[in-house]
């Protein structure tokens, strides 16, 4: 019985230093527990101390720079989409495509539309008979259905209803070559889709639309605006022969004075510039047209050379004669031509459907030299680039369906066709703009 009490008791003892061995280990693991949540709560605390230490650095350094902080972007002092961008000096006359911006209406792709064409071109009395492609013969219609679609946006769809009330009162001109004059020609055939009586739709002197005439102005009485074509293709003043000039000179081209007629530009609403197509050495020195400045023949002077020396001409001309309040500049770049030989004018090949490979022809250096000279112009110019669009549409040129099928063309545009999209893409702008 005594062994069995011995026992038990040594059986008490055990049991009772086990609990306090369990007792002891609860009372470290709540020490440990609440040493840990001590010393998380303390790098918590340093954590955000560290991160509003650097919040108030940043917001100190925006706060003294704050050329770094997101902007608007102005395009030619039009509001176009905020962006993180501010470290991008911006001049006044960025073309659309020279930054990064959310819509480049000039990047982008033809897409198939069978809401196209926007008018019928016979059905429009100022289409001219050699750009009226279905009137001379063509059978083919696909290359009348194709829109302009951008990367990044889409352009509102044109509405003669809405322009035609923009234009009341307002004059606009378009100054250049015949491609301005296909332009201009273009915007009079959209513009009468919204009108119901033809008859008030004119050409102010009874003069048939020709490449003949100098100038041809469009009123639209019913809502009191014209839309006008002064035919120069230099834009710089082609002037007599100098006595002392060798034989070779018919013409000299004076590279420092601006085209004798550019007065009659000035006081209009909209004013479209454009030239390239004419600074050939097929259509300068083979047919005896030399350049000039100051009064002195310039006869080893290269056509690059003299392209921006007239660009630089034009630009000054701006500067001085330009309402900013009133006028509106616009400068087309050179549209992008589809001959297999470019001064040979022998291989016109035109083709069924738009090209899927372009190979550089977005690119010229007529396009590059008139966005370098607008960049630097004092008063705001927009740059229509429609090289890129053009290079694609090798289906949609002259070719034989002129009014002179025996010579092919590969430079002039059918009409209806790619310039009604240069016009859909001058009325956006138009319409978006806001006066500073």
């Amino acid at each position: 019985m005594g062994s069995l009490d011995t026992l038990l008791g040594g059986l008490r003892t055990a049991q009772d230093a086990l609990l306090d061995v369990l007792n002891l280990g609860k009372l470290k693991t709540k020490w440990l527990l609440k040493s840990w949540l001590f010393q998380s709560f303390n790098g918590l605390v340093v954590i955000s101390s560290l991160l509003f230490f650097l919040g108030a650095i940043f917001s100190a350094y925006f706060y003294v720079f704050p050329a770094y902080q997101p902007v608007t972007v102005i395009v030619d002092n039009e509001d176009v989409f905020t962006s993180d961008i501010g470290m991008i000096p911006l001049s006044n006359n960025e073309t659309i495509d020279d930054i990064n911006t959310e819509c480049n209406v000039f990047d982008g792709r033809w897409v198939s539309d069978e809401s196209y064409p926007l008018y019928n071109g016979s059905q429009c009395p100022f289409t001219e008979r050699g750009f009226n492609c279905l009137a001379n013969g063509r059978r083919d219609q696909e290359y009348l259905r194709w829109r302009w679609q951008p990367k990044s946006c889409d352009i509102p769809r044109f509405d003669a209803n809405v322009m035609l009330e923009w234009l009341r009162g307002k004059r606009v001109v378009f100054v250049g070559d015949s491609l301005s004059r296909t332009q201009w020609e273009s915007m009079i055939c959209m513009l009468m889709t919204g009108i119901d009586d033809p008859r008030s739709v004119y050409e102010i002197n009874g003069h048939r639309i020709t490449r003949r005439i100098r100038h041809l102005a469009v009123r639209f009485s019913s809502f009191n605006f014209t839309v006008e074509f002064y035919r120069s293709i230099f834009l710089v003043q082609p002037g007599q022969r100098p006595k002392r000039a060798p034989k070779r000179v018919k013409t000299a081209v004076q590279l420092d004075m601006l085209d004798d007629i550019s007065d009659e530009w000035v006081h209009s609403d909209i004013l479209v510039f454009n030239t390239g197509h004419w600074w050939t050495p097929t259509k300068l020195f083979d047919m005896g047209w030399y350049f000039q400045v100051g009064g002195k023949m310039k006869l080893g002077m290269s056509i690059p050379e003299a392209f921006n020396k007239a660009l630089a001409t034009w630009k000054s001309w701006i500067e001085s004669n330009i309402n900013t309040s009133r006028t509106r500049v616009f400068f087309r770049t050179f549209e992008a031509t589809h001959w297999g030989g470019v001064e040979s004018r022998k291989n016109c090949e035109v083709t069924r459907q738009p090209m899927s490979r372009i190979d550089g022809m977005d690119k010229h250096p007529y396009s590059d030299a008139i966005i370098r000279i607008t960049k630097n112009v004092s008063v705001p110019v927009t740059v229509l680039h429609v090289t890129p669009m053009g290079a694609f549409r090798s289906d949609a040129h002259v070719g034989t369906w002129s009014d002179n099928p025996r010579i092919r063309d590969c430079s002039h545009w059918c009409l209806p066709g790619v310039p009604d999209m240069w016009n859909e893409l001058l009325f956006s702008n138009l319409l978006s703009y806001q006066r500073p």
